[in-house]
């Protein structure tokens, strides 16, 4: 409701100035620091004066006083050297909030564009660790948020099923094991293959460091037949890469996080998007053949940003010398490198490739869901259309590919494609780490050294690293062991999805908490804490809301209705500041949920839940609800512990987590 009034007044400011003084401005609104200064104020004065040569003040007393009528807003007032601060009509947006709070779907805006959010996609070689979940919690909110907001989105999940990682696993089982691609299909069914993997892959990383012409030799060789799906190589590539991607759908179907199409690098190459990609590309002069040098024989994507002073021109030639391997799109053996295919699936995701790729159903999807894969074969007419154009897409990908996204862009760029590579969006976010104590906790053994540091940086190259499952299983045991103490009465079941609500919660709000470029050391008795900054602390603010909704609902006069008039009454009075100020804090998720999408920070709804609760407690502490005597005024009280209730719900929702009855 807040960024309704907000637009509203927004809006009738824009339209007087244009009115009265016959200029266009962008009208800013803020949110004011104290409660006595108003809901929302505007600097635009400060602006004006700049362009009438008047006092802004005087131009602020005199906005002030021909405004006119503002459906929402009490009055407008000046403030300090020119600011219009606004007072909302507080009877009246109590009254809209409630309404807009029980609309149970959103409106959808007009001429709303496709969004496709690409996330979680992980290299299908190993377990998941927890810098996989970050992504995935990261983009799985940012779904949510703009599915709540109306546009249709399409969740994409790519699958690098024939990188280097792959191969890597591959030469483990056929050049160090010495398996036949049978032994690896019959290791392949067992239920933790992932962290077989997982172990492989960190002992084949030593063994290509003992012989760096070794490594070279068999990841080219491996590389180039994966890619012409050929060979033992091919097909241990496919087995290993099928049953892992199927274990990462299991893992993240733990924390409530689906995908709609699971795209496979394979088909980028087996349905030619990669040669029309390529052969336009070539056309266009974004790439050339470097015929001199270290890439002589590679295809490469040069370009130089503009820079005007010189330590910035230094720099940038330091920084194309270290990411020059990046700009290189097809290598000299002729396989294409990942930022190669990746702007072959961005052109096909804006609808700029002229095809399609054929789809099929995922066949081990987790339970109760149907997931769509791409593939080389036979197309299933019953799949969705999913080569229908988008006008946005976010590619969620941590900062240190940074550089590759902008190759990626840069490629767009170089075919003509301006509007499609300013709405290519690289979504990114900084790693995640552990405390010295949580790693303590997951057995390392730590040096003097590291365990004086903030956090321990882990690396799944050496193995070194919190599985993912290992890490939602031990958050599980300690929540069900303090449900299980505190709520003996429940039954087992009732206990262990209790239980896996609050973990799921803690895990999630912990990773989202934080702002996207923020380093995360993750600790478990931070992130499972009660109080402070976490899910089970929003948590269980529902929980108690609950609890006083059951009460009430077994005493007597808890049926009256609150009137319209005693609820303006109360919240001018002399409790009405801080009534006033849970009422606005709860008809505030629209404006956080905007504010989430235009700064791409999932970080504020996780603020304004906290927030939410914070303010709740305090109003619960403060207000005895039904021991009071003034039937009026519990009606009020009752109803207004509901609409915090059904606003924190939702923005728990949001963040994909689940309020339980009892904690």
């Amino acid at each position: 409701m807040y960024l309704t009034l907000a637009n509203r007044l927004r809006d009738a400011l824009a339209h007087h100035l244009e009115e009265r003084y016959a200029i266009t401005l962008a009208v800013v609104l803020e949110k004011p620091p104290k409660l006595e200064m108003g809901e929302a104020a505007s600097p635009v004065c400060f602006e004006l004066a700049k362009r009438l040569k008047r006092a802004p003040r005087q131009i602020a007393q005199e906005i002030s006083a021909n405004l006119g009528k503002v459906d929402g807003i009490a009055r407008v007032e000046v403030a300090g050297g020119g600011y219009l601060n606004a007072y909302f009509d507080r009877g009246v947006f109590w009254a809209d909030a409630q309404r807009e709070a029980s609309a149970k779907e959103p409106a959808v805006p007009k001429n709303a564009g496709k969004v496709i959010v690409e996330h979680t996609s992980i290299n299908p070689n190993k377990a998941a660790h927890i810098g996989h979940l970050r992504n995935a919690v990261l983009g799985d909110t940012m779904v949510r948020v703009l599915q709540h907001t109306g546009p249709p989105v399409q969740v994409q999940n790519y699958i690098d099923n024939t990188g280097v990682q792959v191969a890597d696993v591959v030469i483990g089982f056929l050049h160090m094991e010495k398996r036949t691609p049978v032994n690896v299909k019959m290791l392949a069914m067992e239920p933790r293959f992932d962290y077989y993997c997982w172990d492989l892959y960190a002992k084949a990383t030593h063994f290509f460091e003992e012989d760096k012409a070794r490594a070279a030799e068999l990841r080219g060789k491996t590389l180039k037949a994966i890619e012409e799906g050929r060979g033992e190589e091919s097909e241990v590539a496919q087995i290993v890469a099928d049953a892992i991607v199927t274990l990462h759908l299991k893992t993240m179907a733990r924390l409530g996080i689906f995908y709609e199409l699971l795209v496979r690098e394979s088909e980028i190459l087996h349905l030619k998007f990669w040669d029309a990609a390529f052969e336009t590309l070539k056309r266009s002069g974004a790439i050339q053949l470097a015929t001199t040098g270290k890439m002589a024989g590679c295809w490469i994507m040069p370009w130089k940003k503009e820079v005007k002073e010189e330590k910035e021109v230094k720099e940038t030639h330091a920084e194309d010398e270290e990411n020059i391997q990046d700009k290189i799109i097809v290598r000299s053996n002729g396989t294409v490198t990942y930022v190669g295919k990746d702007i072959a699936y961005q052109l096909w995701k804006f609808g700029l490739l002229g095809k399609d790729f054929n789809y099929r159903k995922w066949p081990n999807s987790p339970e109760g869901e149907t997931v769509w894969a791409t593939t080389s074969f036979k197309n299933d007419p019953a799949a969705p259309h999913f080569g229908a154009p988008a006008t946005t897409v976010y590619n969620v990908i941590d900062t240190r590919q940074s550089y590759l996204q902008e190759v990626v862009a840069e490629g767009l760029r170089g075919l003509g494609h301006n509007k499609e590579a300013t709405q290519s969006i690289h979504f990114s976010y900084d790693i995640v780490a552990l405390t010295p104590r949580c790693a303590k906790e997951m057995g390392y053994e730590l040096s003097p050294e590291e365990a004086k540091k903030p956090y321990v940086e882990v690396s799944g190259r050496k193995g070194l690293g919190v599985k993912a499952d290992d890490l939602i299983d031990k958050l599980g045991a300690a929540t069900l062991a303090e449900v299980q103490q505190r709520h003996p009465e429940m039954s087992a079941l009732e206990q262990k999805q209790t239980a896996h609500a609050i973990a799921v919660g803690a895990l999630r709000f912990f990773l989202l908490k934080f702002t996207r470029n923020t380093i995360i050391a993750f600790d478990f008795k931070d992130a499972l804490s009660f109080e402070g900054e976490t899910g089970p602390y929003c948590q269980y603010a529902v929980v108690r809301i609950r609890g006083i909704r059951r009460k009430g609902a077994e005493g007597t006069g808890t049926h009256l209705q609150a009137d319209p008039k005693s609820a303006t009454t109360l919240l001018t009075g002399p409790e009405g500041d801080g009534l006033w100020d849970l009422i606005l804090i709860a008809g505030s998720l629209d404006y956080f949920v905007d504010a989430a999408i235009g700064a791409q920070e999932p970080a504020f709804l996780a603020r304004y839940a906290f927030q939410l609760a914070q303010s709740f407690n305090n109003f619960y502490h403060k207000h005895h609800i039904l021991s009071e005597p003034d039937e009026q005024k519990k009606a009020f009280l009752l109803r207004l512990t509901e609409f915090v209730e059904a606003q924190l719900v939702r923005a728990l929702g949001l963040m994909g987590i689940e309020a339980p009855e009892k904690m």
